[in-house]
């Protein structure tokens, strides 16, 4: 006798167990016999079992239709953000290690705040800054056009043309920026003269005296543009490469011309590529500007530093130095975040957020959820 012929009947009012049902549908199907409370119990598996097995044969029971399942409101539900306790304890941590800085910063009179104040604004640090950025800017922008006429001459198919970009690369990116300068600043040892004119003959448009043109500024200027002009061409060239070869095949196979093939479809597409590592290369050459110290040029350290051989206050004016550093490099930054924003557009479906939407984005979120806690 099988195990549900064996089973004591339930009583009317108690539901059948899923292992009753289960037993009773096993009964029906092997033809042992069954009591009546059985097999009521499991008419409805059966029913059910006979619908999803097909002809003749037994299958998993079907899950209950959709309109069966009771409706759950989440209306009433408490939103509970997720624990994060090690976040916290990072945060704490790391609040704690900056309090410890800036209290240091403020109590210790060593740091001398009022002299700093004194020295920021003042007329001879402000000459000074003007002069970096004035060599800034002419050596960033003369050194990134000379390096791109390096880079499309390193692309091109001529053995020459790629010889001489190699080997001005090789050269001012091998030697420091500091030999650099001297050996422009001395040019006038080497070269009394510089002239202009038609090589091989006696025919000259201009000439001068290299120690009247080669001033403390054009030693600079030159220096610090080849210098940047070496690495420029490297960044500028590894952009272009990065532009997938089928965007060619593809603008050459419309019959478009080869300079819009180079300013509108590559060119934009390895800005991407290009503009994260030249500015790291203009910061860099904010901060290079200092080494022009050595030629007496009156930038923003050399001027600092004749301050303080003065006043003997040195750590006050290396400070100041070093804030307008910062102030220059976040300036640039700002620019670098906003340049390759528009520069993605081709890249992704959304703009990144910029930060003042990141902050509103943060403020909102975080109220909603305050919110929606209290109730």
């Amino acid at each position: 006798m099988s195990s549900a012929a064996t089973r004591t009947p339930q009583s009317a009012t108690e539901a059948p167990s899923p292992t009753d049902t289960q037993a009773a549908s096993e009964t029906s199907v092997t033809g042992a016999p069954a009591t009546a409370e059985t097999q009521a119990a499991g008419s409805g598996a059966a029913g059910s079992g006979a619908a999803g097995s097909g002809a003749g044969g037994s299958g998993p029971a079907r899950p209950p239709a959709p309109e069966l399942r009771a409706a759950v409101d989440y209306a009433d539900y408490r939103l509970v953000p997720a624990r994060r306790p090690w976040r916290w304890v990072g945060t704490v941590l790391v609040a704690l290690g900056v309090a410890a800085v800036v209290w240091s910063l403020a109590t210790n009179p060593r740091w001398e705040w009022g002299v700093v104040a004194q020295w920021f604004t003042a007329k001879s640090v402000v000459n000074g800054l003007l002069e970096t950025l004035k060599l800034t800017a002419i050596s960033g922008a003369l050194g990134f056009i000379l390096g791109f006429i390096l880079a499309l001459m390193r692309l091109s198919a001529s053995p020459l043309l790629v010889s001489v970009s190699w080997t001005f690369s090789w050269i001012f990116r091998s030697t420091p920026l500091l030999v650099q300068m001297l050996l422009w600043y001395n040019l006038g040892y080497l070269y009394e003269k510089i002239s202009l004119g038609i090589p091989f003959t006696d025919i000259r448009f201009f000439e001068a005296q290299t120690t009247t043109l080669i001033s403390q500024f054009a030693a600079a200027v030159l220096g610090l543009t080849l210098n940047q002009a070496a690495y420029s061409a490297e960044i500028i060239r590894g952009g272009i490469l990065s532009v997938d070869q089928g965007q060619l095949e593809a603008a050459s196979a419309l019959g478009i011309p080869a300079w819009r093939r180079s300013t509108r479809i590559v060119l934009p597409q390895a800005m991407r590529a290009i503009l994260p590592t030249a500015f790291n290369e203009i910061i860099g050459l904010v901060k290079g500007t200092s080494i022009v110290y050595v030629l007496a040029y009156s930038e923003l350290f050399y001027t600092v530093q004749v301050i303080y051989n003065r006043t003997q206050q040195v750590l006050p004016l290396l400070l100041v130095a070093t804030l307008w550093y910062v102030v220059i490099t976040s300036v640039l930054s700002v620019f670098q975040y906003y340049i390759e924003r528009h520069y993605s557009k081709g890249a992704v479906r959304t703009l990144p957020l910029t930060p003042l939407q990141k902050a509103r984005k943060f403020f909102a979120t975080h109220a909603a959820v305050t919110t929606t806690g209290r109730k």
